[in-house]
């Protein structure tokens, strides 16, 4: 599996993954589909003469998908944490939810995305079940604001989670669901504690929340706070579980721990200018698009483009075969 950073935009088998920065284009400029995608990695290996922090790698389309990576909006733990970090151990951050400034964050970020075209692309958003991942998802890649006239269930109902925001549509948006491998940091901070399900699904209706299998909220423990390297692990799995989707197009809304030790796992055989690129924490609603690349094929669809050719069938016999050929007859003689 294999991935490279295509495009970011930042607010104002061999078996191991890799994560590069791409040269093709920084948003909202996007280069349109290829039938095949280019990654700088050192895998394969390169002939001698190249650097292997250099040499272009080349994977067929159909192996890969498109992640859309966004960090949430500014939360209330982000400002009280700010200003004196013993705030996060407060229960009155319990499920922090979007500021002001948050969802004017989010408002920008979704001009970006309508202007650029990606709201017209993403085929599924993914969100971690938390209030401040589901403002954020809801307002970056929602529908707008809501009429009472349409029958269509809301994204988020209004002034869902204190946010003194009206409701956003789902009307004309793709499906969005709530998964819980993308969570930030388990336990002790009582911001990354998630309500139950059921206090959920009445504020945004629209959200699937099917793949979550407990009501309440076991993974999170008071006094046991996961470990950066188990929060990387879980992410590598999270991954790994995107080849079980159909979608080649998906925007996932997450939090800066999961992203941050997650996305370090990559780049260690890059230059060191790109792993720096790749290991930098996430600004609030930033967004950063990747190409996933699946080199294990534990998940590739067929080709919606290749071509097989010779139809109808007729000699096709390259010059440089037949040279070979030749060269070979007149070896066995």
């Amino acid at each position: 599996m294999t991935i490279s950073i295509s495009a970011i935009y930042t607010p104002p088998l061999s078996q191991n993954p890799l994560l590069v920065p791409s040269p093709i284009s920084k948003l909202p400029r996007f280069s349109p589909p290829r039938s095949a995608i280019l990654c700088f990695s050192s895998s394969p290996p390169p002939p001698p003469d190249m650097d292997a922090t250099t040499g272009p790698s080349l994977y067929p389309l159909h192996r890969s998908k498109t992640l859309h990576l966004v960090r949430h909006a500014q939360g209330i733990h982000n400002v009280e944490g700010e200003k004196d970090h013993s705030a996060y151990m407060s229960y009155d951050l319990f499920d922090a939810h979007l500021t002001p400034l948050g969802w004017n964050q989010v408002d920008n970020l979704h001009k970006h995305v309508q202007a650029c075209g990606l709201s017209k692309r993403v085929e599924l958003v993914i969100t971690s079940p938390l209030l401040r991942t589901m403002q954020t998802a809801v307002g970056v890649f929602g529908g707008g604001a809501y009429s009472d006239g349409i029958d269509v269930p809301p994204l988020m109902v209004a002034n869902a989670g204190n946010s003194n925001h009206p409701a956003i549509s789902s009307l004309n948006c793709p499906p969005f669901i709530a998964v819980e491998l993308c969570r930030e940091h388990l336990g002790v901070h009582p911001c990354d504690k998630r309500r139950s399900v059921s206090e959920y699904r009445p504020l945004f209706p629209a959200i699937d929340f099917s793949l979550i299998e407990n009501e309440d909220d076991i993974l999170w423990t008071p006094d046991i706070r996961e470990k950066n390297e188990e929060v990387a692990s879980r992410g590598l799995k999270f991954l790994n579980w995107l080849w079980t989707r159909k979608e080649k197009e998906i925007a996932i809304v997450t939090h800066s721990g999961f992203l941050f030790h997650t996305l370090s796992a990559f780049g260690s055989d890059c230059h060191p200018s790109v792993k720096s690129e790749i290991c930098t924490h996430f600004a609030n609603c930033e967004l950063r698009s990747v190409i996933i690349v699946d080199r294990s094929l534990m998940g590739s669809d067929s080709s919606t483009t290749n071509y097989p050719g010779k139809i109808p069938q007729g000699p096709d016999l390259p010059s440089d075969i037949a040279d070979e050929k030749q060269s070979e007859k007149g070896a066995s003689k």
